[in-house]
């Protein structure tokens, strides 16, 4: 009976907000993960993004303005990662918080010593526990102008990461995913490409990546989207991982 209800809300949803067809075309061109997908993954995109539309405040701030078109973009690629796992992944938050560019939010710091610090670092997303996804629109523009980058799938990324509790490269496996195996690939290809970087190698994925596991996690995603056959073919074991964590498979 649950399931009945869910689905009237959905059907009744999609009919009395529908996607006008120019909007999600042009979201298609936008998107590159999207516009890879077969036609019933678009379609299912796409009801996916008009529950996320309507569910999600989307909130531009500092003078940005964002018309239909950009709303329906930003819409599709934060579902891209979800489009196997349903819309309820994202429950438990409500605002998507858009800047014109990086943001520079102010932050205190006490060290060990108990010494109080401000810093003010330059973001182009940002994902609190159960608080706002923050974007630079900027940023959201550039998904895939740069290989293996798209911040929304990032902090959407983190979203995920943080259901268990804390951002620490470990979202909620499947009943069948095997826990031990997660941990071993992440960590293992975590500590090889450290270990590469700071010997001077070059790196398959973005080297912020790095700074944590959670980031890691991220990082990797973005890559799982926007580039995975580079993905696959440097960290196939983490590729996989992703692959049953997403139940995608984009190459």
């Amino acid at each position: 009976m649950l399931d009945k209800i869910r689905n009237w809300r959905v059907r009744r949803i999609v009919a009395r907000h529908p996607i006008a067809d120019s909007l999600w075309q042009d979201a298609l061109r936008r998107c590159a993960p999207a516009r890879r997908m077969g036609a019933s993954d678009q379609a299912a995109l796409r009801v996916l993004a008009t529950l996320f539309l309507q569910g999600k405040s989307i909130e531009p701030v500092q003078g940005l303005a964002l018309d239909d078109a950009d709303r329906v973009l930003l819409a599709a690629h934060a579902c891209v990662p979800i489009l196997k796992l349903g819309l309820d992944w994202y429950d438990g938050w409500h605002s998507v918080i858009v800047y014109p560019d990086a943001f520079i939010p102010r932050r205190t710091r006490t060290d060990a010593a108990g010494v109080v610090h401000q810093t003010r670092d330059v973001m182009a997303g940002e994902a609190w526990g159960r608080g706002p996804v923050i974007l630079s629109w900027a940023d959201v523009l550039d998904a895939g102008n740069r290989p293996g980058r798209n911040v929304v799938v990032h902090e959407m990324a983190h979203k995920l990461d943080l259901l268990n509790g804390s951002a620490n490269g470990f979202p909620p496996l499947h009943r069948r995913m095997d826990r031990r195996a997660w941990t071993e690939v992440f960590s293992g290809a975590w500590n090889r490409l450290r270990d590469d970087h700071r010997d001077g190698l070059s790196l398959p994925i973005d080297p912020y990546g790095l700074e944590s596991e959670a980031e890691f996690f991220a990082v990797a995603s973005e890559q799982f989207f926007e580039a995975p056959a580079t993905l696959r073919q440097h960290l196939p074991e983490v590729y996989r991982q992703l692959a049953q964590f997403y139940r995608q498979h984009p190459y």
